[in-house]
């Protein structure tokens, strides 16, 4: 019974070898730039026309945003602090629409230091874990059903976090069609939306590089099934690459309102110091 489940498991990883490695090779781009993989039969770029779409209402908004709050503040005086330069209003306004219009250009800078970054860590983790996918197969067959276990789960986790990929790479990709709406916030003292919309794109990027050296790494220490105990270590790097996300949104918290604050505390001053010079 044991060698028929054994048999059974490495049937089934023989099958899933000659994707795995296929994945592995192009998850970076794949991810930074999901439509291009979604339509690569049609060509272009979805994200392109769905960008600029929103660009345009994303820059109205900007502009009635600044003429709103320009009116509001200089001349109902119900908004802001009218002995504020007007050129601070108007610095935000220029900063929030070339942020909006050069973002594409950015990003794609963005786009090209992520990929050299991790070329170069998988270079190096590579160099340290050299693997062999189908030796590693035709070998646990020889190692007993609860090795062959191990192996499956591995391989699972594996296709788990392929597909956590594909819904990274679409929501970076809604975070970048989205982005000019997100610039209104800029107009604000606190950046507003912003601010936290940004780190979340950035946290989003960060979580890619982690999680594919993460697995480079774990599929180096599977495959090393016969040295010491790094059939554990390759499950436990493949699950935490799982959980990198959750992992790094605990410390990538934007800290928000600390502008606010100050703001408040200014106001709050100020009209102390105004009710003493009346009182005098």
């Amino acid at each position: 019974m044991e060698i028929i489940l054994v048999l059974l498991i490495v049937a089934v990883l023989n099958g899933a070898v000659a994707f795995i490695d296929e994945m592995l090779s192009d998850l970076v781009p794949m991810t930074l730039n999901a439509d291009q993989y979604m339509i690569a039969a049609g060509g272009g770029s979805m994200v392109s026309v769905l960008f600029d779409i929103l660009l345009g209402f994303g820059v109205s908004l900007i502009i009635l945003k600044f003429l709103k709050k320009g009116f509001e503040c200089y001349v109902m005086w119900t908004d802001g602090d009218p002995d504020v330069e007007p050129t601070h209003l108007v610095i935000r306004f220029i900063q929030a629409i070339a942020v909006a219009v050069c973002f594409p250009v950015m990003y794609g800078w963005l786009a090209e230091i992520t990929q050299n970054l991790t070329d170069e860590l998988m270079a190096a983790i590579g160099a340290a874990t050299n693997y062999d996918w189908q030796a590693w197969v035709n070998g646990i067959s020889s190692l007993g059903l609860v090795t062959a276990i191990f192996g499956l789960i591995f391989v699972v986790c594996y296709f788990v976090l392929y597909f956590q990929f594909l819904m990274r790479g679409l929501e970076i990709m809604i975070l970048r069609i989205g982005l000019p709406l997100a610039c209104v916030g800029l107009l604000d003292n606190d950046k507003g939306v912003f601010k936290t919309y940004i780190n979340k794109f950035f946290q989003s990027t960060l979580a890619v590089v982690v999680q594919i050296c993460l697995c480079k790494l774990g599929v180096g220490m599977m495959m090393n099934i016969g040295v010491n105990m790094n059939i554990f270590w390759g499950i436990a790097c493949i699950v935490l690459a799982i959980k990198t996300p959750r992992f790094l949104s605990e410390f990538m918290v934007p800290t928000g309102g600390g502008a606010g604050v100050i703001n408040n505390v200014y106001h709050s001053v100020r009209l102390v110091g105004m009710a003493k010079g009346m009182i005098k």
